[in-house]
């Protein structure tokens, strides 16, 4: 018998104990003996889930299937990246599908599971956006290939069901550079001041932004350095590397706002060559933008929007795609192509110039 009363000095304590063989992925057969449950159905629910995990049969629940997705992906990504992939499993994702059967879960399912998601709203009657749709369909879709890739699962339901959200936004919001001279005229914390005028006239990531040390930068060259991310996980603070290789960058700095770091800096007395500069989080940047937005009069955009009015700022100033892509560290070229709708006034300007050009050419 698997399960067991549990013994101690010849007496029943109460607890149930289990003891089962099994075959190891390497095809060793071993055994497994486990104590403690509070009863025989807890130790054989145990051993079933064990098993389940260990022989690697499409026959078990879908939540012991992402036990074993999330065991193998987690030594391969950047923690970070880890912890919002467990998160978006764990509240969206697993508690549709955690007691179904991986090799039962159909399209239908999946459908099922898609309309949930899309009639979801938050307290504020907001529905998911878009973007965070397609970032969690593509979440159960991963799980799904892990299943085709190293179990044989015969297809990805996901594929059959179809796409759900957009992967991008349908609307990218920004501020023009006057817009953003309104909104810092509000901000009086030093701190923030010198933080937002950073993201706007580098368009440094915000992770990028709360990871600078006083080392990376170069006063004489007017350059700042980005090598690195800040992240804040679960009430603990992580330096991690850029988002991707090519956010690994050397960034020039107009001479006014490497002045205005440099003054920063040296307002920061004892402040370490290599200890963080803007001892903040993300959250409390969001909070001063939102308060001065409200101050301005300024027409609210996220956090991350400082980012792309970095990028329509250099649109409007006329820099290349190749120029603009490089300073802000994208990973190709293409992702500045996204920008490009962001002064439609530049399309009315090149239709305005054909027209001059040829009706020059014509006289």
């Amino acid at each position: 018998m698997s399960a067991q009363k549990e013994k101690l000095n010849g007496e029943y304590t109460g607890r149930w104990t289990c003891f089962f063989r099994y075959t190891d992925w390497l095809g060793n057969r071993k055994q497994k003996f486990k104590r403690g449950f509070s009863s025989k159905k807890e130790a054989l629910e145990y051993e079933r889930s064990f098993l389940q995990k260990h022989e690697e049969s499409l026959d078990m629940e879908f939540s012991v299937f992402v036990g074993n997705y999330l065991e193998d992906i987690k030594p391969k990504l950047k923690y970070n990246t880890f912890v919002t992939k467990q998160n978006v499993i764990t509240t969206k994702i697993l508690p549709y599908f955690k007691n179904m059967k991986i090799n039962e879960i159909k399209a239908a399912h999946i459908s099922k599971w898609q309309n949930e998601m899309l009639a979801y709203r938050d307290k504020n009657g907001e529905p998911y956006s878009q973007v965070y749709l397609r970032t969690i369909s593509a979440q159960l879709s991963a799980i799904f290939n892990y299943a085709v890739r190293y179990y044989d699962l015969p297809k990805n339901p996901v594929l059959t069901a179809g796409k759900m959200g957009r992967k991008k936004a349908k609307e990218m919001k920004f501020w023009t550079i006057d817009e953003y001279k309104t909104f810092r005229k509000t901000i009086e914390d030093e701190r923030m001041y010198c933080a937002f005028e950073i993201l706007f006239f580098t368009g440094c990531r915000c992770g990028e932004l709360l990871a600078l040390t006083p080392a990376d930068f170069d006063f004489k060259k007017r350059t700042m350095r980005i090598n690195k991310s800040y992240q804040r996980i679960e009430a603990q603070d992580y330096i991690t590397d850029p988002k991707t290789e090519k956010s690994n960058r050397i960034v020039s700095l107009p001479e006014f706002l490497s002045d205005e770091v440099q003054d920063f800096i040296s307002s920061l007395y004892g402040i370490k060559k290599n200890e963080r500069i803007f001892q903040i989080t993300k959250h409390a940047l969001h909070k001063a933008m939102e308060a001065g937005c409200e101050k301005s009069g300024v027409k609210k955009i996220r956090l991350h929007d400082t980012r792309h009015s970095a990028c329509a700022y250099m649109i409007e100033m006329g820099f290349s795609p190749v120029a603009i892509a490089e300073r802000l560290g994208h990973e190709s070229i293409e992702i500045t192509y996204n920008y490009a709708h962001l002064y439609p006034s530049k399309q009315a300007e090149i239709a305005e110039k054909i027209n001059d050009l040829e009706e020059n050419g014509n006289e």
